[in-house]
């Protein structure tokens, strides 16, 4: 039932890395609940990083196990799917034009982007952002 009532509220809840493996991964497929979700993401100062993403996009495709290796490493900082063919206007509101492009965010504000298929240049930044405070 809880399924079945995620899917009705349109979030995607965790996604998982395999059948047997849960994954850190927030997935949503509705603008509605992505909003509620990065409203309340701004009360705090933890790192959230945004996949954008589709699933016909092969350097997308290159990039998800180093994705969900990050997201087991840095428990600290919260990792966010969106797929661009699911929500496009929060797509559109990230000025998201290239795949994979993912986006660093602290208390709803960008602190870094990252466009391509760059493992190492995400975990650096990634490293760069989890701890620092946003300037005010």
């Amino acid at each position: 039932m809880g399924s079945f009532l995620s899917r009705l509220c349109g979030w995607g809840g965790t996604a998982s890395a395999s059948s047997s493996e849960s994954s850190r991964i927030l997935t949503f497929n509705s603008s509605a609940r992505w909003q509620l979700h990065f409203n309340s993401a701004k009360e705090n100062s933890k790192l959230m990083v945004i996949d954008f993403a589709a699933s016909w996009c092969g350097p997308c495709k290159f990039m998800e196990p180093a994705v969900h290796a990050m997201a087991k490493k840095f428990t600290e900082v919260e990792f966010v799917k969106i797929d661009v063919d699911d929500l496009p206007d929060v797509t559109q509101q990230f000025g998201v034009d290239a795949m994979p492009t993912f986006v660093l965010v602290k208390k709803g504000e960008e602190v870094d982007r990252l466009v391509g298929a760059d493992k190492d240049g995400l975990e650096r930044k990634i490293e760069k952002h989890r701890a620092l405070l946003p300037a005010k």
